[in-house]
């Protein structure tokens, strides 16, 4: 299983030892503000058993992240487990602690996973999405050099139409435009 490295940054495999700030992170109402609920630490639980099989199985997956002082969260590729429009499709994620939000680690460790995605996994193209009203993991999705084409936009099938978190944005990137922004070939 691959770990990546950034200056800042370490992608791993998870640990028993992130078992408790997991479950603490997924059950922070404002951490979990553009998801339907928080988690329990039973299902907290089950979701570290279920990506770090998915890294043991696949190679990549949602890693776990350490910045200076230990356990942030995770950032990494999953794929949807829900029919839309874009499916069957690779999706890049993250979820942070709030202490470790605005020091840009989930844009650091996003440009990593790309670069291991296009490079290594020769990924032909990814896509991220979240509710409409999740500006700050859209910003992170347009730093990263992601398009957004409104025509797009999705309900999203898991939950009911009166659910303000039900209208989402789709975001992609291609592996040619990536090498062609990280050559410098596209600067905007």
């Amino acid at each position: 299983m691959t770990e990546l490295r950034t200056e800042r940054l370490t992608l791993r495999r998870w640990r028993d030892t992130d078992r408790e700030p997991f479950a603490a992170l997924n059950a922070d109402p404002e951490v979990m503000r553009h998801f339907p609920a928080t988690l329990t630490r039973a299902q907290s639980d089950a979701m570290i058993d279920r990506v770090d099989g998915d890294l043991a199985r696949q190679g990549y997956g949602l890693w776990a992240v350490d910045a200076p002082g230990g356990f942030i969260g995770f950032v990494g590729l999953a794929r949807p487990r829900f029919e839309a429009h874009f499916t069957p499709a690779i999706e890049i994620g993250w979820r942070l602690s709030r202490h470790a939000w605005g020091h840009g680690y989930a844009t650091e460790a996003a440009r990593t996973v790309l670069a291991h995605a296009f490079t290594t996994l020769a990924l032909p193209g990814l896509v991220s999405f979240t509710a409409h009203t999740n500006t700050r993991s859209r910003a992170v999705m347009r730093r990263l050099g992601f398009r957004h084409d409104p025509a797009e936009d999705f309900h999203h099938p898991n939950m009911s139409p009166d659910d303000p978190l039900q209208p989402c944005v789709l975001y992609r990137l291609d592996a040619a435009t990536w090498r062609a922004r990280t050559s410098g070939e596209i600067t905007n």
